[in-house]
């Protein structure tokens, strides 16, 4: 039966918090702050630590008669906006945080910052609420990696070492109870006994769960507030700048942790030292340390990827000087006399693609088949110890079991879910959207997915369609030099004008996936970003490989034979250049691969910069400052931490720097037989990566919120899928475009010589091709009559039997591989059940249990689904101790009929 919620305290979770009032609790001090604490992320008693920013500006123009009606709406949109954040405001004052406003006023607006503080009670409340992990007892047993224990082990120096200051401290820790709370370590300082993310994390937890108005039109939380433009930003603050102080020697000890980042990370002179990932989640959260792990990791397998493409490579440069077909190309002279490549086109001598034959030889070559099979087995072993990798940093880290227990709902999912649901695992009441509504909006956005894969497919017909009418052009303007390199140039500018087009698709379908994904209702973060993933990964994955899958797999196979062409609109099917279809298919993964890495890095190199000279220039010079002192440029000598970083830009999250890299991925594994020095190309531009992204990190984006994260999510699971898709990609790009098995085949029948092997590979025009019977050479296996010979049956084949044995084989060392390699490593497994053991007996308590069992037995865990309780938006909140819960924002109202404990 659907009934509504009532409001009351949960013991289990409410209790006394502390012994003294907070005088200031809920407190709100506006004005001129008149001790000075610019120097520090403190208010102007020089003691309460700034948890929280928020930032809005306001025009100081006065509304004339007559003005526009522009104006006079502009002004209206203020006067809402000013309301929005009264009202927002009084209620997060009312939920107990402490806060402090600050105004700089400038010849055309005025800046506010309202500074935001959670006292100890709200601390000790939502530490319960969001399930955040406290220390019992330090670990002792030091951190390795693989590369640091085999260099130890071999007595090799190791390079990559840096001795890192201030080392973050490792803890068993379990979930905060505030019963407990004499049980974990540091509970008597209440200043540091929660870390600086975790402040942030429950002040986030707030801001992002009020409300402003009515929960109908969604007005809740600051990310609503912040589309709308009411606050220009909300931000946590860096712990002082960046760069080392000047003068004299400083203690490495004595650096702040964002220093200790940007000189031990972030610099180019640091590109050989490991990261150092403990440090980079203690300022930024595990979601950024496992991106950065994982970033560190993959580019560290890419080495001996990067060497074996570059020694495959090179094996073809030495078939280019002794290859027997490249030799008969090149010495044949007028001997193959080739068919028209188009309908106006001129025959042409097979001997004028020496040049290009042998280019094609660096990429197909016997080497490529083995190097297929090695970047297989090295994903998969890639992959596997990966799992590994993130098993042991999620330990580590305490993320372990975070999405299994411990993930609450998103806070906006919490604060607008029409229903409530008991959770049967926990036993807490849960907001709740039902499934087959989700799952109509789902399907919905299936077929909007749907709808855009089939404007990309669109625009790749067009590309083709552009190559074939641009060539055809360049062959009727008679220039002999543009005649020549007309396939060339048709096929360069079109692989170009793919990559704008995929670049531009990509901007708009981003903002439609996550306008469809939020008005999906998902309930945890996780969630709601793996389904975002999902679906522009799927769009992406049509976007970045349709053209090179084109390539590889259709072009040239639906062509014909001379007097028997097929056409597509009239036209004549696209056929492979003189060259080949895998050079082609290199030339298009270069261009796109490298080309998107280099936009890429010059957009990360030069775009922060710009955006962040645009952001200061947009705060003008001051007129009025709260003490400040005016300079040229416009800038203050004791410019307050806030004001620096509002100044700095917006964090946009990790999405981005994920999806370029698992594109990268897919480049290097897909198509790996057609460019083997793929993984070296992607090689450089991860080290530079790496450093760029952490300059952003430190430098140029505003502090982010730390958010917690078992694992690099879905984007495992998509980077498994594009390993099975790699396997059978490369076993039928070897089979059927490659030349590999047709000079083995040719090699078998032919006592092991090649001789003779162009000849084999060419077909004979029919004798009523043209009007002079002038008998001409094309591609293929077929007589003279445009029927099959037997050679391609057989190759036919043995090609199919290649496809089938090459992914079986492959396939079986992979699991192999999978089943010899545990996920979790036996070491971590030991910890967890000692941390597992260590937290029960911790919180354990024979009476509490007994109380518990007892009340889970009389509920039965009931899982009707309840109608949320209105909020009472209009009343004032009645007067409260300091140690009392926030009356706003309590958890979902439970069973009115239970009884408390």
């Amino acid at each position: 039966m659907m009934r509504r919620g009532e409001e009351r305290e949960d013991i289990t979770t409410l209790i006394s918090m502390t012994n003294t009032a907070d005088h200031s609790y809920g407190s709100m001090d506006t004005g001129i702050s008149q001790v000075s604490s610019g120097a520090k992320n403190v208010f102007s008693d020089g003691i309460t630590r700034i948890d929280f920013v928020l930032v809005w500006e306001e025009s100081l123009a006065v509304l004339k008669d007559g003005a526009s009606e522009k104006d006079k709406s502009s002004h209206a949109t203020q006067d809402s906006h000013r309301k929005w954040r009264e009202d927002f405001l009084s209620r997060l004052q009312a939920a107990g945080i402490d806060q402090e406003m600050r105004e700089v006023l400038q010849a055309k607006k005025k800046i506010s910052y309202v500074l935001l503080s959670a006292p100890w009670s709200v601390l000790c409340y939502y530490a319960e609420e969001i399930s955040l992990r406290v220390p019992l007892q330090m670990v002792t047993t030091p951190n390795y990696n693989w590369s640091e224990r085999m260099l130890e082990k071999t007595k090799i120096p190791n390079l990559m070492s840096q001795d890192v200051p201030s080392m973050p401290l490792d803890y068993y820790t379990c979930l905060f109870r505030t019963n407990k709370l004499e049980r974990f370590l540091g509970s008597e300082n209440k200043e540091t006994f929660f870390k600086t993310t975790q402040r942030h994390q429950v002040l986030y937890e707030i801001l992002a769960r009020t409300p402003y108005g009515a929960l109908k039109r969604g007005e809740v939380g600051i990310e609503r507030l912040l589309s709308e433009n009411a606050f220009s930003a909300a931000y946590p603050l860096h712990e002082g700048p960046f760069q080392m102080p000047e003068g004299e020697a400083v203690d490495p000890q004595s650096l702040s942790m964002r220093q200790i980042l940007h000189q031990y990370w972030a610099r180019w002179a640091s590109w050989k030292n490991y990261q150092p990932l403990d440090h980079i989640r203690e300022y930024y959260g595990e979601k950024i340390a496992l991106y950065f792990a994982w970033l560190g990791f993959y580019t560290g397998w890419l080495l001996p990827a990067a060497v074996v493409g570059t020694l495959v490579f090179l094996f073809g440069i030495w078939l280019m000087v002794t290859d027997a077909p490249a030799r008969e190309i090149c010495e044949s002279k007028d001997e193959f006399v080739m068919c028209p490549l188009c309908k106006i086109c001129s025959y042409w001598n097979l001997s004028s693609i020496c040049t290009t034959f042998k280019a094609g030889l660096l990429f197909d070559n016997g080497g490529t088949v083995f190097f297929s099979i090695f970047m297989a087995l090295w994903a998969v072993t890639f992959l596997e110890y990966w799992k590994r990798t993130s098993a042991v940093l999620a330990h580590r880290w305490d993320c372990s079991e975070f999405q299994e227990t411990e993930e609450r709902p998103r806070p906006e999912f919490t604060a607008t879910a029409p229903m409530t649901l008991r959770n049967p695992v926990t036993g807490a009441e849960e907001p709740y959207f039902p499934k087959r509504r989700r799952f109509n909006r789902t399907l919905t956005g299936g077929m909007v997915i749907m709808i855009m894969v089939s404007v990309v497919l669109m625009f790749v017909v067009a590309i083709i369609l552009y190559r074939v009418i641009l060539s055809i052009i360049i062959y009727k303007s008679h220039n002999v030099f543009l005649i020549f390199s007309a396939g060339r140039i048709a096929s360069l500018t079109g692989s170009v004008l793919n990559l704008l087009v995929i670049l531009m698709l990509s901007r708009v379908y981003i903002y439609l996936a996550q306008v469809l994904t939020r008005w999906e209702m998902h309930r945890t973060q996780t969630k709601y970003e793996d389904m975002f993933i999902l679906k522009v990964f799927i769009f992406q994955f049509v976007n970045f490989y349709s053209s090179p899958v084109y390539i590889a797999f259709f072009k040239g196979r639906f062509v014909g034979y001379p007097g028997n062409y097929y056409n597509l609109l009239g036209i004549r099917n696209e056929d492979c250049g003189a060259g080949g279809c895998l050079i082609e298919l290199a030339q298009e993964l270069l261009v796109i691969m490298v080309g998107k890495q280099v936009i890429n890095n010059i957009q990360e190199f030069i775009m922060p910069k710009l955006k962040s000279w645009w952001q200061k220039h947009k705060i003008h010079p001051k007129v009025r400052a709260d003490n400040g002192k005016v300079k040229e440029g416009g800038q203050t000598q004791d410019a307050a931490p806030w004001e620096t970083d509002y100044e700095l830009l917006l964090c946009e999250g990790l999405f981005d720097e994920y999806l370029e890299m698992v594109l990268q991925f897919g480049f290097i594994t897909i198509f790996v037989a057609a460019c083997p020095l793929a993984p070296l190309f992607a090689l450089i531009n991860n080290w530079v990566e790496v450093r760029l992204d952490a300059q952003k990190f430190v430098c140029q984006y505003r502090r982010p919120v730390a958010e917690r994260a078992q694992d690099i999510g879905i984007w495992l699971d998509i980077l498994q899928v594009i390993t099975y898709f790699a396997v059978i990609s490369n076993a039928f790009l070897i089979a059927f475009t490659s030349d590999f098995l047709p000079r083995l085949y040719y090699r078998y029948n032919n006592d092991g010589n090649l001789q003779g092997y162009v000849n084999f590979t060419l077909g004979t025009s029919p004798s009523n091709f043209n009007a002079n019977n002038t008998q001409c050479r094309y591609r293929g296996y077929r007589d003279r009559n445009g029927h099959f010979r037997p050679e391609y049956f057989h190759l036919l084949a043995c090609r199919l039997a290649f496809v089938i044995i090459f992914e079986h084989v492959v396939f079986l060392i992979g699991r192999l591989i999978d089943f010899m390699v545990p996920d979790i490593p036996e070491d971590v497994e030991i910890k967890i059940k000692r941390e597992h053991y260590m937290a029960k007996e911790a919180l354990a308590e024979n009476e509490a249990l007994g109380k518990v069992v007892v009340l889970l037995e009389k509920e039965n865990l009931s899982t009707e689904l309840r109608h949320r309780a209105k909020p009472q938006t209009s009343t004032a909140s009645p007067p409260r101790e300091s140690n009392s819960p926030p009356p706003l924002l309590n958890p979902i109202p439970e069973d009115p009929d239970r009884s408390p404990l």
